[in-house]
């Protein structure tokens, strides 16, 4: 029996991006059946690539993990653009390609001859995704954009952390990663629409931008209040009590949605009678007077373990959890019943472990079909199988410092 073809089967991405928000889009495309063509640069490709320790494998085909959590199911072919073949092997493979995405400075592609305007008027269907610090426009649009600096200029560091600490980042890289979703997202739309009208456009990806429109809740109160939202720490600035507690050996995360939750933790606690409290009957009663309700709270759940605490609330139907580490998720039961955490064999013959697609396809599953490409190791292929060269002109390209 023939198996189903994934969902993008078909679809050629030229991916001219680097480090982590346009190559996490390209994977996501890659997972779901793309052909991503990663191009590099001949020298050390992209620099995520010497990002480690940690490494797997090793000697000359060592790959950093930093590396190794966005590139699976790519094929990497090195061009120097700055080379005028180079720059005209790029627009061949443009013209029979359904996406280009370019991480690049704005007017950065347009200096190769590899912009939207020029490809375009090779292939009109093409879908053209930049993405940038700031955006093609705007006052900021020459600024370089890194996940940090975007975090502390969009106010996502002013949200987190301690009440009375600094500012904080969030741990990952969040805002490459959300530009990277909106960016797929977005693509998949405009292919939708090329390939029923067969035109093309150009989306313009900024990091600035996908990190205000993730504040959600946060931007609204800000919108609706005009004042700027506080920093709450672990807890939350419109629901009471959602947040983590401390139990005699660790911590635990509480996230009490309703009142009938709250009626339910009150029972628990042996304090029924502060589901009556009018200081604590509703959720807005509990906003306000959060500090007392906290730290009666906190009296009573230092007294016992943590995860004491969330199975006798988890049977009651409140949610809750451990506050893990890492290596404790990734090691979670559900999580390895999930299949989440995947053994991948890499080029270099040892094996590592990546985190996987996260969504579940009933009829055509995301798999991790081949493993971060080497440094250039698909040049060859690419231009023999897609452009008709054979291995005299490689050659050629080769010696003359093209790939």
């Amino acid at each position: 029996m023939t198996p189903t073809p994934l969902p993008l089967h078909g679809v050629r991405v030229l991916d001219f991006t680097r480090v982590l928000a346009g190559p996490f889009c390209t994977m996501l495309l890659a997972d779901l059946g793309a052909d991503v063509i990663k191009i590099e640069e001949p020298a050390r490709g992209d620099e995520t690539r010497q990002w480690g320790p940690p490494w797997a494998g090793e000697g000359d085909d060592a790959l950093s993990a930093y590396y190794l959590c966005a590139n699976r199911n790519k094929r990497s072919l090195t061009l120097n653009l700055k080379h005028e073949r180079a720059q005209a092997i790029a627009r061949e493979l443009a013209a029979t390609s359904q996406v280009v995405i370019e991480n690049f400075k704005p007017g950065g592609m347009a200096a190769y001859g590899l912009d939207y305007e020029a490809l375009s008027a090779l292939n009109p269907a093409l879908v053209y995704c930049s993405i940038t610090g700031f955006g093609q426009t705007g006052p900021y649009s020459e600024r370089p954009g890194y996940d940090f600096v975007i975090q502390a200029m969009s106010g996502l560091m002013s949200i987190t952390g301690p009440v009375e600490g600094e500012p904080s980042k969030v741990g990952v890289a969040v805002t490459d990663v959300l530009a990277g979703l909106f960016a797929a997202t977005s693509i998949l739309a405009a292919l939708r629409l090329a390939e029923q009208t067969g035109h093309g456009q150009r989306l313009d990806v900024s990091l600035l931008d996908a990190s205000l429109a993730s504040l959600v809740n946060v931007a609204s109160n800000a919108l609706v209040s005009g004042t700027a939202p506080a920093r709450y720490g672990n807890a939350h600035p419109n629901i009471v009590p959602y947040q983590t507690f401390r139990a005699n050996d660790g911590d635990f995360a509480l996230a009490v949605g309703n009142d009938r939750q709250f009626a339910a933790l009150c029972r628990l606690l042996d304090h029924p009678e502060w589901a009556e409290d009018e200081r604590f009957a509703t959720n807005p009663a509990r906003v306000r007077y959060r500090d007392e309700l906290i730290a009666s709270l906190q009296a009573i759940f230092v007294t016992r373990p943590a995860m004491a605490w969330v199975d006798a609330l988890l049977a009651l139907g409140i949610p809750c959890g451990p506050v893990n580490d890492v290596t404790a998720i990734l090691r979670d039961p559900h999580v390895m019943a999930r299949g989440l955490v995947q053994q991948v064999a890499l080029a270099n013959g040892s094996s590592a472990e990546l985190v996987g697609h996260p969504v579940k396809f009933s009829q055509t599953p995301p798999q991790v079909r081949t493993p971060p490409p080497l440094h250039g190791a698909d040049t060859e292929k690419v231009l023999s199988a897609l452009l008709n060269l054979d291995q005299d002109e490689i050659a050629q390209l080769r010696t003359e410092g093209v790939i």
